[in-house]
């Protein structure tokens, strides 16, 4: 079974999309991102990607108020990216209900801020987030391109026991050309122990199918869940 998990991507306290990571294109989907959640709730999901693009803009988080809200009128399990920058953030995040955080531009910028995350905190609750630019990494809501290749930079993190990634393929996101499936098996044949949720590209439940007969563990929707291209109800026997 594959870990399906909607994503609500937050700007301005909304719910929106992007295409490729452009803020230029942002799409408000609903102005009530807990509606949202509970619809997700109510279908049988368990888990949720939520992700603050104000903060990972501005490198600190800033759409708390929208955390605290679904964690407290919900029972998903929310794991939180976006600005994520020192321990009281961190701290901050996890007390208002969080289940995971996701450690994206940070573990690239400060490495040792990252691993004493996992030390105080374990490798169930701090997620690796790689996002993916032409097999390369970039940071700070997708603006930074860097010089580490994907593969190399899991292997370096590989010795601080993380258990958790979200691979992000940033060219196909939000523009429905299906999911990198070559760079996720690629990625779980290296490193066969991580939990590895696939982001990015998701047309349809033929899409999602094809991720969970690759044993790839979990699987980010969010732009076709919206654009009801696939139907909460195709996604109920997969949930697990």
């Amino acid at each position: 079974m594959i870990r399906i998990i909607p994503a609500i991507d937050i700007i301005g306290g909304k719910c929106v999309r992007l295409r490729r990571g452009d803020y230029n294109t942002k799409i408000i989907y609903d102005e009530n991102p807990l509606k949202i959640s509970r619809k997700f709730e109510d279908t049988g999901f368990k888990y949720l990607h939520l992700v603050d693009l104000d903060g990972a803009r501005k490198k600190k988080p800033v759409n708390l108020q929208t955390l605290e809200m679904i964690a407290r009128n919900t029972s998903l399990k929310i794991d939180f990216g976006g600005g994520l920058r020192n321990l009281s953030d961190v701290e901050q995040i996890f007390s208002l209900g969080a289940a995971q955080i996701t450690a994206g531009s940070i573990s690239v910028e400060n490495r040792s801020t990252v691993e004493q995350w996992l030390k105080l905190f374990g490798p169930q609750k701090v997620i690796l987030g790689a996002d993916v630019f032409e097999n390369k990494i970039a940071i700070s809501g997708w603006t930074e391109k860097t010089e580490l290749n994907i593969i190399s930079y899991l292997k370096s993190y590989m010795s601080t026991g993380i258990r958790y990634v979200i691979c992000t393929q940033i060219l196909r996101d939000g523009v429905f050309s299906g999911p990198d499936i070559s760079l996720y098996r690629k990625i779980k044949e290296t490193f066969p122990d991580l939990f590895l949720i696939a982001s990015g590209g998701i047309r349809n439940i033929a899409d999602v199918q094809r991720l969970a007969d690759s044993d790839i563990n979990g699987v980010i929707i969010g732009k076709a869940i919206y654009e009801k291209r696939i139907k909460l109800k195709e996604l109920e026997p997969l949930l697990c």
